[in-house]
């Protein structure tokens, strides 16, 4: 047999919570850092101009109202308002998705449980012949255990990023005043509070969960690590309904505000008198940030169980090697490091002192992550795993060395990088694709349409051939395993990833509260070039949340190809074909579902702004405060009625064919879901992505051409306003859900493997 890895089992044990810790020490410390902006007014005597002495002195720096309280009197309301808003949807959400998470605990279970008759005795192992593993009912035990505390993870990671964006937004506006560097910093650094603390928490309960099970299963590493895939599950399923209801609300409120604000009644975008301010802003954390936080956990906990499932029937797991089966949990180990260092790059190392220079500096955060990532990767690969060792590859032993795993991993780095950069070239107002579309605001909404549709159908094409790179080679080298770990890799920078993208929501919100609390035309130039920087940023996020979601889907498939026992997918043959067709129409069915809840939310939003300008008196003029609760209500009411069918249709599609037509239709229908529905998840998000920056460049006049097409109010910037409402769905609700159903539908079918293969395929017995 070959050597063992280099590092010891007690070291590996010791470096995978250490390096979780670190994690979370670092994001106290960033929160720690955010919270020294104060949104107090400083207390003087005569509350006068006379007492400037003191702690308010260094305010007095660029611009008249520096030293104003009512500003930030207003900034704090403001903020206290959105925070509400967002702490009582969620709360209201997590009630209704807690109430799901409890029966679909029980059906695992009792579907799990009743593979061998709910019986207590060992049962032979499915891989390793002529052992015995634990009963199955143990299985349906740990499963549901693991799914619950994935789900609960993913609730709290969700959760707490939605705390800390609504805490930094306005004191993101105040340091605005300083100038665009200080915001930058503000905004960033909460980013990273949410990146970091999801990225350490998701790593630490999967370890915890690990040794802790490991307890009960001792030698059984098979069954251990096939229960642990509930932690995946569980972190999924609340991530679905974390984006759709999120992605709903926040478009119902922004959709309303849009039309009516911006198109009919010509006032600025966040202006104090739209009715559905409040809302839109509130749905900035909801959606964007609670959302993509579930939903980036849930894609982290699918890979590593992934690799887990896949590691466990591999040399390493029936040796029993400790430390190169948590290879993939000693890869986000190094993420995190890597990802500490990358931070203070933007915020310690470098100061951004223009405007153009916050794009450049969110790029370098990547770029810098991905090649400190290789290094560390290599170290790892180089420390944790055996030179040579083998990998399950369906049914069969492929001998793999640890150099090709590497590869495998970073492959997935760099695709991941590949993607984010193509991403950024379709979305970013300072490229050509997305200056042509505003170009062609110039002939109305029509032609603004036909270009976005297209400049999205033509961003698929060089994501989709880096994804196929990446499965080729990975799965050349190292079979199913070097998919899972290449889509490891991908995510192995979530933590920059994550700050990086919940950087732009908080810029969103912080232009917001400067627009609501009055303050001067400067103020709000800055934060909307926060803004715009963010949404290309919002962009790459989503980008790597799709093709990590590739990836992760493929190595979940081949998981569960190999538990159900089928020994080849034959698209020739009916059973499996007719499930590759309807697998591919999913992603079509779960898009209008989504799309419809948008569309009729905003509709009933859209009639009751309407209905205040017309009937409450002095609201124009700005002399009455609007109902903004009522907006709120709508929101919340409509997203949480509509997220649940499209939540059904996934989270039953892979049970209901399971049963009725067995596992290969079922590993059909995931096929087709994979291919269809990556394809149009990345044009979505793209073609929503373009429209919303062709807007802000004729709005913004940074260059000759963009002014030819201005001012805000003009008929191009009206049809670019349409656009942008067209892609607010788009973008932010069916596109990124969409990576979320390839992924679930993957991790559900193989946590119900045992079930299916057992007792799946009715109609076909019975026929």
């Amino acid at each position: 047999m070959a050597a063992a890895a280099i590092l010891p089992e007690l070291a590996t044990q010791v470096l995978i919570p250490v390096a979780a810790a670190v994690g979370i020490a670092f994001a106290v410390v960033q929160w720690v850092l955010v919270s020294k902006v104060r949104l107090t007014p400083e207390r003087h005597a005569d509350g006068g101009g006379a007492a400037k002495s003191g702690p308010s002195d260094y305010l007095i720096e660029e611009e008249e109202g520096l030293n104003d309280h009512n500003v930030v009197v207003k900034c704090a309301e403001i903020q206290n308002a959105i925070s509400e808003g967002a702490t009582s949807f969620l709360l209201t959400e997590y009630k209704y998705v807690g109430l799901f998470m409890g029966i679909f605990a029980i059906l695992i279970f009792l579907f799990l449980g009743s593979v061998e008759g709910f019986s207590t005795k060992s049962q032979p192992c499915h891989y390793s012949k002529g052992k015995t593993c634990k009963p199955a009912l143990a299985n349906a035990i740990f499963s549901t255990i693991a799914f619950v505390l994935g789900a609960v993870t993913s609730l709290v990671s969700g959760f707490l990023g939605m705390k800390i964006a609504t805490y930094a937004n306005a004191r993101t506006t105040l340091e605005a005043r300083k100038g665009v560097g200080k915001a930058f910093i503000t905004a960033f650094r909460s980013g990273a509070v949410m990146g970091f603390l999801l990225a350490a928490s998701g790593l630490l309960v999967l370890y915890i969960a690990i040794n802790l099970f490991g307890i009960y299963y001792g030698d059984d590493w098979e069954g251990l690590f096939e229960a642990i895939t509930g932690y995946g599950l569980g972190g999924s399923s609340m991530a679905l309904f974390g984006r759709v209801g999120g992605g709903i609300y926040t478009k119902a409120a922004d959709v309303g505000a849009d039309l009516v604000g911006k198109v009919e009644r010509n006032i600025p975008e966040d202006d104090p008198r739209n009715p559905a301010v409040i809302a839109d802003n509130v749905g900035d954390n909801v959606g964007d940030i609670a959302g993509m936080g579930s939903d980036l956990f849930g894609s982290y906990a699918e890979s590593s169980c992934a690799a887990l499932v896949v590691a466990s029937i591999s040399s390493f797991g029936i040796n029993h090697e400790f430390t190169p089966m948590v290879y993939p949990l000693l890869v986000s180990s190094v993420g995190i490091i890597a990802c500490l260092i990358t931070t203070l790059f933007a915020t310690d190392f470098f100061e951004i002192k223009v405007v153009n220079e916050i794009e450049p500096a969110l790029k370098k955060q990547l770029i810098i992550s991905t090649v400190v990532m290789t290094i560390g990767i290599a170290l790892i690969s180089w420390l944790g795993l055996p030179y040579t060792f083998t990998i399950y590859n369906f049914g069969a032993q492929k001998t793999v060395q640890s150099w090709q795993l590497f590869l495998c991993v970073a492959v997935g780095l760099w695709a991941g990088l590949v993607i984010g950069f193509v991403t950024e070239y379709y979305t970013s107002n300072a490229y050509s694709p997305v200056q042509d579309v505003a170009d062609s605001c110039r002939t109305g909404a029509a032609t603004n349409v036909i270009f976005g549709l297209a400049l999205g159908y033509k961003s698929v094409i060089i994501p989709i051939f880096a994804i196929a790179f990446s499965i080729f080679l990975s799965f050349s080298l190292a079979a199913m395993y070097g998919v899972a770990v290449a889509a490891l890799g991908m995510l192995s920078t979530i933590a920059t990833g994550l700050a990086i993208d919940a950087y732009g929501p908080i810029s969103d919100n912080a232009g917001g509260i400067a627009e609501m609390a009055g303050m001067s035309h400067r103020i709000r130039e800055r934060t909307d070039a926060l803004d715009s920087a963010g949404n290309t940023t919002a962009a790459i996020g989503k980008g790597f949340a799709i093709g990590s979601a590739a990836l992760v889907s493929l190595a979940l498939f081949g998981a569960f190809v190999s538990r159900a026992a089928i020994s080849t997918v034959d698209v020739l043959t009916p059973k499996v074909f007719i499930g590759l067709i309807v697998g591919a129409m999913l992603p079509y069915w779960f898009s209008a579902m989504t799309m419809k809840s948008v569309g009729s939310a905003a509709l009933k939003m859209v009639e009751e702004v309407r209905r205040q300008f017309n009937t409450i008196p002095g609201l124009m003029e700005g002399t009455t405060k609007p109902d903004y609760a009522t907006c709120v209500k709508i929101s919340t009411d409509a997203s949480i009625k509509e997220m649940i069918p499209p939540g059904a249709l996934v989270m039953l599609t892979p049970l209901i064919v399971g049963i009725l037509f067995g596992v290969e239709t079922l590993s059909g229908v995931l096929a087709g879901a994979l291919v269809s529905g990556v394809q149009i998840a990345i044009s979505a998000s793209n073609t929503g992505g373009a429209w919303d920056n062709a807007k802000k460049y004729i709005e913004a006049g940074a260059s000759e051409h963009a002014r030819t097409l201005g001012p805000k109010g003009s008929d191009p910037h009206k049809a670019a306003v349409i656009g942008d409402t067209i892609g607010d769905p788009l973008k932010d609700t069916s596109g990124p859900s969409l990576n979320i159903l390839i992924k679930l539908m993957a991790v559900e079918s193989l946590v119900f493997a045992p079930f299916f293969a057992a007792h799946g395929g009715i109609l076909f017995k019975w026929l």
